[in-house]
């Protein structure tokens, strides 16, 4: 199966970057991560605090079936504008991972596509390294492939 969501990585370099074109308007594909509703429906995970401004913050968990949080993020909002773009930290708790930077960007292509890129710079090229051996191109790909569900219904 083709995986949509393309992530490119450079030898040596302290970041990645994510790329995904969507049958999206470019202002669903902005709903769809700024909304606590929308994002908790493709991301399959609970927002327990969404502040979408310049300077506001974030904070969401994944629960098992047994209600235990086996999964949780935060950050903080440096730059918010309007379907264009998202600035923030990003930090997985209880992890040896440091805080990463996210420059999220929405282009709308077409009045029903749009596509999204994010660039993300990690602290040092091996927590970057250590970031790709983990499934989460796969992980990623199938919540971005929930999101378009999500509108398709």
């Amino acid at each position: 199966m083709e995986l949509k969501t393309k992530i490119h990585a450079e030898d040596g370099k302290q970041e990645i970057f994510i790329t995904r074109e969507f049958d999206l308007p470019v202002e669903l594909l902005f709903k769809a991560y700024t909304e606590a509703e929308l994002f908790e429906q493709w991301m399959g995970t609970k927002v327990t605090k969404f502040e979408n401004k310049t300077h506001g913050s974030y904070r969401f968990e994944t629960l098992n079936p047994q209600g235990d949080v086996v999964f949780s993020a935060n950050g903080t909002i440096h730059e918010f504008v309007p379907e264009q773009k998202i600035t923030r930290t990003f930090q997985m708790e209880n992890t040896p991972f440091p805080i990463q930077l996210d420059f999220l960007e929405f282009e709308k292509l077409t009045d029903h596509t749009s596509k999204l890129t994010i660039q993300t710079i990690y602290k040092s090229v091996d927590f970057r390294d250590q970031m790709l051996k983990l499934p989460f191109a796969q992980g990623l790909n199938m919540a971005h492939n929930r999101l378009e569900e999500v509108f398709r219904k």
